[in-house]
């Protein structure tokens, strides 16, 4: 797949052909956010992994006012366009780890051994909350606009991302999964 000009400008820039609006945006920004407060986890770092155009970057920062963003992505068009770091989520090695890490729409683009890593890689990284998605194969049955979402060879069951993701982190449910050991008391019945 050519993550180039052309890709982003028929998923993301043209609204008629877009997978995703700026209300959908926005809203799944203040679900993160939201989130974040609820677990009283400070948030002064940001890792968007997989960030594309960005189009999270302005609703993150404008909810944690105080926290350095860091936009990752693999596309080298994207990062010349917007200045992000170019890399993939499972060869990452940053300084630092993050308060907060967005991942969504990255993973089905990976084959099982690059997702394991990726996904340990995540756990490696983040130090407070995630919020992770990825296409399905329950999505894609049932859920997306076919048309505007291109199906890849490793679409997997939901199944799979969570037994990954238990490996490190809680599931909170709607995306969001908190490290086992971040200091955040958790009551169970907001476990997923």
């Amino acid at each position: 797949m050519a993550f180039d000009q052309a890709y982003y400008e028929r998923f993301y820039l043209d609204p008629r052909t877009a997978v995703t609006t700026r209300a959908e945006t926005q809203a799944r920004a203040r679900l993160i956010a939201a989130c974040m407060r609820y677990l009283d986890i400070p948030v002064r770092s940001i890792l968007d992994a997989g960030c594309g155009t960005g189009s999270l970057r302005g609703p993150l920062l404008g909810a944690f006012r105080r926290a350095k963003y860091v936009g990752l992505d693999a596309s080298d068009y994207l990062c010349a366009r917007y200045g992000w770091r170019c890399g993939s989520i499972e060869e990452f090695r940053p300084r630092r780890r993050f308060d907060l890490i967005v991942c969504y729409d990255v993973f089905q683009y990976m084959d099982d051994a690059r997702a394991r890593r990726g996904i340990e890689n995540l756990s490696r990284l983040c130090r407070g909350a995630l919020y992770f998605g990825a296409l399905t194969e329950e999505d894609w049955k049932h859920n997306c606009n076919r048309t505007a979402t291109d199906r890849t060879p490793w679409v997997r069951p939901g199944s799979w991302y969570r037994r990954q993701l238990r490996r490190g982190f809680v599931s909170l449910g709607c995306g969001m999964w908190v490290r086992h050991d971040a200091n955040v008391a958790l009551w169970d019945l907001d476990k997923a």
